[in-house]
């Protein structure tokens, strides 16, 4: 008996997600945080001066765009089958 249950607490459970799935995964959060910090930034010291910077291609356009393809790189990871 105690071979038997030597064996059934060894056995290894299945993992979630493969290999290829966590790269992904860690590709798509990699995008998500460059975009953030591509987004931050541009304000001025002093709230009585206006700073154009706000509005430039970076922030308005870019950023947002890399945070929405990191978003759909973690669905397409997490609904991958694992081979």
């Amino acid at each position: 008996m105690s071979k038997q249950n030597k064996n059934q607490n060894t056995e290894q459970k299945p993992m979630l997600f493969g290999r290829e799935n966590y790269k992904y995964l860690f590709v798509g959060l990699a995008f998500i945080i460059l975009g953030f910090i591509l987004m931050a930034g541009g304000g001025s010291d002093d709230p009585n001066v206006w700073n154009p910077e706000i509005f430039n291609f970076r922030r308005i356009r870019l950023a947002p765009m890399l945070i929405l393809l990191g978003f759909i790189i973690e669905i397409y990871a997490i609904m991958r089958k694992p081979e």
